[in-house]
């Protein structure tokens, strides 16, 4: 195989803002391709600072591993992840993005889209959500005004949570997912559940910080206990390791591709959580039309979906899936179905 790569850094619509006050007004990025013969696979890894995740670093590892990400012997997918689990155990979000490349190229070898290769057919697939970030009440309310959309993700957080959501809901009848990063203690998300769930919430995402001591663990096992509104996991749960005694906390999972290191293992944490009983939601981390892409193949395997950042970014990035209303299209090409728009020069 050929690997080459871009590094892209595609504006948002409106600067982006989540608990914690960390915003960004743009979205870097790595676009990775791998090449064999005439066909060629893509895939994508955001660069994310909380997660000290930077271009120049994945840059860094692929220029001291490109023979060896090269000499693979593509027969299986899986195979080639757990090659690259080993051999960039540091690096989840690059060995992501090349796993998103190979499941492509080989979708196209097999003439064949991702979501047949994993058994699925295109039928009851989830809507998108379409994320309102922290914001001044009046500019969360615009947005919502200037997108109309069937379901909405509220990013919380604040210190007027509570007001915030209720002059949203004067504004929308649309369904609210509300996601709130870690931003809670335990007592604010005892006192806000029963009040969201009046407004019209359909779940919560990650309403306290990823539990680090017993005591923290026996706070979210509390909180499950009590909770009116379905609680999903998102920095609580990244990879398989995370699912002992998940569903004790949580109601469901949200997987992010990147974090848990590509659609091989994404899988597997499908299966965990089916196996306990738990709901399923795949988030992103504002990928373009490329990394998006990977997320819409799970669709007919997931209760909740979401996949917004072609919508949140500037430009898509690409061709090939489509978000309407809530609804996702893919084009049904073999792989993921997706072409990159123009991209820079690969850097030295």
């Amino acid at each position: 195989m050929k690997l080459q790569y871009h590094v892209i850094d595609t504006p948002f619509k409106d600067t982006f803002t989540i608990s914690g006050g960390r915003s960004k007004s743009s979205q870097p990025a790595l676009i990775v391709s791998l090449s064999l013969g005439p066909l060629t696979g893509w895939g994508e890894a955001p660069a994310i600072s909380y997660y000290d995740v930077t271009v120049e670093k994945m840059v860094r590892e692929i220029k001291a591993k490109k023979l060896f990400i090269e000499k693979f012997a593509l027969t299986d997918p899986e195979r080639y992840w757990h090659y690259l689990h080993h051999l960039l155990p540091e690096h989840p979000f690059l060995v992501c993005a090349l796993d998103m490349a190979c499941w492509d190229l080989y979708g196209q070898m097999n003439r064949t889209p991702v979501y047949q290769l994993m058994g699925s057919t295109w039928q009851n697939t989830p809507l998108t959500d379409y994320t309102i970030g922290l914001d001044a009440i009046d500019k969360m309310a615009a947005k919502i005004k200037a997108m109309p959309w069937p379901v909405y993700k509220i990013k919380l957080g604040a210190a007027d949570d509570l007001a915030m959501l209720r002059a949203l809901r004067q504004v929308t009848d649309s369904p609210f997912r509300v996601d709130v990063n870690g931003g809670w203690t335990y007592e604010k998300a005892l006192e806000m559940l029963p009040r969201l769930a009046e407004l019209g919430v359909e779940l919560v995402e990650q309403p306290m910080a990823r539990a680090k001591t017993d005591w923290d663990l026996e706070q979210m096992q509390a909180l499950y206990n009590a909770s009116p509104l379905p609680l999903i996991a998102d920095e609580s749960c990244v990879r398989l390791s995370d699912m002992k005694g998940i569903e004790k906390c949580f109601h469901g999972i949200n997987i992010k591709l990147t974090k848990c290191s590509g659609i091989t293992p994404a899988r597997v944490l499908i299966r965990e959580a089916r196996e306990r009983e738990m709901k399923v939601m795949m988030g992103s981390m504002n990928e373009t039309v490329i990394g998006s892409a990977a997320i819409a193949q799970f669709l007919p395997q997931l209760d909740y979906v979401d996949m917004d950042g072609p919508l949140l970014l500037a430009a898509p990035g690409g061709t090939g899936l489509t978000i309407e209303a809530g609804k996702v299209s893919v084009s049904g090409a073999p792989g993921l179905g997706v072409r990159p728009g123009p991209l820079p020069d690969q850097p030295m």
